[in-house]
């Protein structure tokens, strides 16, 4: 029997047996060592440098892993100096890694959403699951399918195969599918905390952050102003790009969670900022951007002249602003596309855009733009409102600079330039203004920035006031899409959450590890088109407000979601090589230098393996070796150039490999994949 030995580890003092490894008698006491080598089924080995700790008598790091325990040991596991050399030697590790943690789409969308793991559940048929996923980052999931620009299809790799997935299509129907399921996803909510948390505002921004607020066991309250919750999914977006249907069932189970909604309660005119404030441990200030931009010109006072959002809101609450049979939208963006499809909807007879660039220049959607030109939208490019003319106090024309795109900039964009002495005039009832929106602080005594904007910081999302965060179109940079400001305030959650716990603890942003691919990765890749979803005829959808399109059917979607080229790591949620790079902050890109060729290795029959991802720890070749007796993989090159590689000579080894998988089991780092329908 061995004796008893006893060490000290950071101040504890910890019991293990004779011949035990350092890191061995850390792990039984419950004390946390790194390490990315070590498995108790082979012998010890010390090959990835992280496992080192400090001996008080001696001035050498050593590796625990690797080390036996001498009785009466004193040693520390963390200090600047093993900090630092963890450090290093994670960041020569990762400078070789690469891999994809993550597809590139999740890490396109604001919000972070695990789009390959949803739209992987949607190919399965398992729309329950595919909302579990999503509602871990986004808690409106139907609605944002519906509206969401999708900047993740933009980096999708299938554009390089043909065409890009259709994930916010698939999104839509997945999360639409589900919403009034008896038996759909119904998060689990923390015990109390006893901890209080107002939110201002019940957009998407306020409304994500009293979720996952509520998630985490706090007794949450949202106050809005308006009639209904939504913000500006309700009063900014029209119905036929979002029915109101599906919003009003996400926001009811927001509400199913314990959250409590509140509206037509206006801070500064209701109950002010300060009192307001002392009733909760911290408040949450998300109040959007709701003032339209002016075109600060001559007529601008003139009776027809209208923001683009106060035109979009009064026709949401069922009073639409009086535009006539002529009107004219100024402005490039996604609020112009909805405010001049709506004024056709509404009866207008002329619909024009103006914009004083041309259409490759426009921020909107190309589909919003052309489901426009389509339902009798004309657009007036290179011109610019000069003037709004009226008689007896009501518009009556437009006068329009005639422009055009100068030379370009530092940035290589041109800029509008007018043509001098050349203009247009529009006869028009109604000028609609929609160049972009402000940010109303009236009521909130609260620091702002240069723009008039308040002021958070951005990875504490703090404001100037104590216990007082702001989250969405009302910070910082202003006005954006609707997933960036949810992305925003799923984060500010967890920041909040903490800070209720008395701990500060700022986001940040956490490590993935990246490749670069090109189309020629992707050239045996069978052509599979996206699935198109066909519109509505423009001459019947032009008269009313019902949904463009009635998107997926269970079938089309999962015959779309079967598309995805499954760019993230297969073991990324299990990998210990990322897991502890996330807990040290580390740049290998100051260490970048030669890497191994990246190959594919495919004749281990059931498992793939990816030299790319390879960190030579030797696992593999060890538990084949030691555990399995069968020797399979070894270290083939020396140096920088060793790499490890399979040798079948025999068809019985092939045989006993495909029952095997315990060096796909070992591995620390995704390199080895179990392959599907073994």
């Amino acid at each position: 029997m061995m004796s008893e030995i006893t060490i000290t580890i950071n101040g504890k003092v910890c019991k293990g047996s004779q011949g035990d490894t350092i890191f061995k008698i850390a792990k039984e006491n419950g004390i946390y060592i790194p390490n990315l080598c070590y498995d108790p089924s082979v012998a010890r080995y010390g090959a990835c440098g992280l496992c080192l700790v400090q001996d008080e008598k001696s001035p050498k790091l050593i590796r625990s892993c690797s080390t036996i325990a001498a009785d009466g040991q004193v040693l520390c596991t963390d200090n600047d100096r093993i900090h630092q050399a963890r450090k290093i030697a994670l960041e020569l590790l990762m400078s070789d890694h690469e891999g994809d943690c993550v597809g590139p789409c999740r890490l396109a969308c604001p919000a972070e959403t695990a789009c390959q793991e949803y739209v992987k559940q949607v190919a399965l048929g398992n729309t329950r699951e595919a909302v579990r996923i999503v509602k871990e980052k986004l808690p409106l999931p139907a609605s944002i399918g519906y509206v969401c620009p999708h900047p993740c299809e933009s980096e999708c790799r299938r554009r390089l195969v043909e065409q890009p997935i259709s994930i916010a299509m698939i999104k839509r129907f997945m999360a639409t599918d589900q919403l009034g399921r008896e038996d759909r996803w119904k998060p689990e909510i923390a015990p109390p905390t006893g901890k209080k948390v107002g939110v201002i505002g019940g957009g998407p921004a306020g409304l994500t952050a009293a979720y996952y607020l509520a998630l985490k066991g706090h007794e949450v309250t949202v106050h809005d102003a308006m009639p209904q919750m939504g913000g500006m999914l309700r009063y900014g977006i029209p119905e036929y790009r979002l029915p109101k249907a599906v919003l009003d069932a996400e926001i009811a189970e927001i509400a199913e969670c314990g959250v409590k909604l509140v509206n037509g309660c206006k801070i500064g005119r209701d109950i002010s900022f300060e009192e307001y404030r002392k009733q909760y441990d911290a408040v949450v200030v998300s109040i959007g951007a709701w003032k339209s931009t002016p075109l600060r010109c001559p007529g601008e006072n003139l009776e027809g002249v209208y923001g683009g959002i106060d035109f979009l809101r009064s026709v949401a609450l069922g009073e639409p602003a009086a535009i006539g049979k002529r009107t004219a939208i100024v402005g490039g963006g996604n609020t112009a596309m909805d405010a001049c499809r709506t004024a056709v909807r509404l009866g207008a007879e002329e619909v024009y855009v103006i914009y004083r660039r041309t259409r490759d220049e426009m921020p909107a959607a190309a589909d919003e733009i052309d489901e426009a030109i389509e339902e009798g939208v004309t657009f007036k490019f290179l011109t610019n409102p000069d003037s709004i003319l009226g008689e007896g106090g009501k518009v009556k024309k437009l006068k329009l600079q005639v422009m055009e795109l100068g030379e370009p900039d530092a940035s290589g964009r041109r800029s509008p330039v007018p043509v001098e002495g050349k203009f247009e005039y529009l006869e028009v009832d109604s000028v609609i203004e929609a160049i972009g929106q402000k940010v109303d602080t009236a009521g909130f005594d609260i620091g702002l920035n240069s723009r008039g904007i308040i002021a958070a910081d951005e990875l504490s999302f703090h404001t100037s006031l104590p216990g007082v965060f702001a989250v969405g179109d009302a910070t910082n940079r202003g006005a954006d899409i609707a997933i960036a400001a949810i992305g925003e305030a799923g984060r500010a959650a967890d920041v909040i959450d903490a800070y209720l716990a008395g701990v500060e603890r700022p986001y940040r942003k956490p490590y993935v590890s990246k490749r670069v691919v090109t189309a020629e990765d992707f050239k045996d890749r069978e052509t599979q088109p996206r699935f198109a979803v066909v519109n509505r005829p423009a001459a019947e959808r032009r008269c009313d407000f019902r949904p463009v399109n009635s998107g997926y059917t269970a079938e089309e979607a999962m015959r779309e979601a079967r598309r995805c080229l499954e760019c993230g790591c297969h073991d990324f949620h299990d990998c210990r090589l990322i897991s502890t790079a996330n807990d040290i902050e580390i740049h290998p890109e100051r260490l970048a230098g030669a890497k191994h060729a990246r190959f594919t290795e495919t004749r281990l029959a059931v498992i793939e393996r990816d030299q790319g991802k390879c960190i030579t720890c030797n696992l593999c070749v060890r538990v084949c070796d030691e555990v399995v007796g069968k020797g399979i993989l070894g270290l083939v090159g020396r140096g920088f150039e060793t790499v490890i590689k399979p040798e079948f000579n025999d068809p019985a080894v092939i045989a006993s490999c495909k029952d095997c998988l315990k060096c796909a089991e070992a591995c620390p780092t995704g390199a080895l994949k179990i392959l599907d329908g073994i």
